[in-house]
């Protein structure tokens, strides 16, 4: 089995289901297109049959990236896979992602239906949209909450009427990682044609776990990630495309990689929040505004010592300009003394000291000094000796 992680980025469909990130088709081709130069392997453009918006945006995405894979999702209903065949027309490679529900709650209180039907029908929305003559991937929707033997049967069957991609997705972020990576694994052992098609992973991030998720079913043998950029989307958001790539790079041991070229991830990460209006925590791993930030004073002298004391990542390596020490009142004389000196301001022994104390006082009413407050401290230090 190859170590090659397929990265489907679902940003402009997943994520951009999140109340009021809606972006404008030109603004779907831009992120589209940064996509493509990231690296990564299908773009979800979008739902074509939800809206002419969204039609519209599938078509122009398929005419404006040439190396991706374009795919475009649907229900396991004929008018909804003709319409994505008519917008994915235009796409050098396109993908119907069409699925149904798989767990006993999804049967029975939204379809109203039962096991064998349910079955039937993501068969045959697989042996249909195949005969458009794209790619086909299957949605077993709510995978993390199914039966398992009836997860195992539905993926063999849909493999079977032609599925190139099965998609096992943990719809609510139910799951603990050892469980999700049991539930994959269960499948490459009980489903005999799954050497046939790519399993993927598809979390949602309600408990938080939906890397940790990802990951475990990526270890139990899924080849394909199903991620977005910040990890927006449904509810508490999707698998970030940030933390699993770069999980992935840190963690060579691991034996996987990508295509992500990471120094692309910060600029794309800044792009899709201001386009869609949509602010990153600051502590967000990878791209927050804390990610290489030291405030502590013991932090601070470690890694003015040696960055890799407190940084795993090297900033330049996802596209951040440089790490940054902020000083705060835990800063220490080693974090102030650095940033005087940068300031072009050099000071030792009793005269930094003197500067320290004054610089707490400041410190303790403000959030953070900045180098205005820092330059008023070294002009005043003389008066501040007497």
């Amino acid at each position: 089995m190859s170590n090659k992680i397929q990265v489907f980025d679902t940003t402009l469909r997943d994520g951009e289901q999140v109340p009021g990130c809606q972006l404008k088709t030109e603004e779907k081709i831009i992120v589209a297109q940064e996509l493509e130069a990231l690296g990564v392997d299908v773009i979800e453009a979008g739902f074509p049959i939800s809206s002419p918006g969204d039609f519209l945006s599938v078509v122009e995405i398929s005419k404006a990236v040439k190396e991706p894979v374009v795919c475009g999702l649907t229900r396991s209903k004929k008018e909804d896979i003709d319409v994505a065949a008519e917008a994915l027309h235009h796409a050098k490679r396109g993908r119907i992602h069409t699925g149904i529900g798989s767990s006993d709650v999804h049967i029975k209180h939204k379809f109203k239906s039962d096991r064998q039907q349910v079955l039937e029908q993501g068969v045959w929305a697989v042996k249909y949209a195949k005969s458009k003559g794209l790619e086909v991937e299957f949605f077993a929707e709510d995978a993390g909450r199914a039966d398992l033997a009836f997860l195992a049967q539905m993926t063999e069957a849909v493999i079977a009427a032609g599925a190139d991609v099965v998609n096992i997705p943990d719809t609510t972020g139910y799951c603990l990682p050892h469980l999700y990576g049991k539930r994959i694994q269960y499948l490459f052992d009980h489903v005999k044609n799954i050497d046939k098609a790519v399993i993927s992973v598809h979390c949602h991030n309600d408990l938080g776990l939906a890397t940790a998720n990802t990951l475990s079913g990526v270890i139990a043998g899924a080849r394909q990630v199903e991620v977005t950029i910040n990890g927006i989307g449904e509810r508490a958001g999707n698998t970030s495309l940030e933390e699993i790539a770069m999980i992935f790079q840190v963690h060579k041991d691991l034996g996987f990689e990508t295509g992500i070229k990471s120094e692309k991830i910060y600029p794309l990460s800044k792009l899709v929040s201001t386009l869609m209006r949509m602010p990153v925590q600051a502590n967000k791993a990878i791209v927050g505004s804390n990610a290489f930030a030291h405030s502590s004073g013991i932090h601070q002298d470690g890694f003015l010592k040696h960055a890799e004391n407190y940084e795993i990542i090297n900033p330049a390596d996802v596209g951040v300009p440089s790490s940054s020490i902020v000083l705060t009142a835990r800063s220490g004389r080693a974090a102030l003394k650095h940033r005087m000196e940068l300031l072009g301001y050099k000071y030792e022994g009793e005269e930094l000291n003197t500067l320290y104390e004054n610089f707490l006082i400041v410190a303790d009413e403000k959030k953070e000094v900045v180098d205005d407050d820092l330059i008023v401290l070294a002009v005043n230090l003389p008066v501040l000796h007497r």
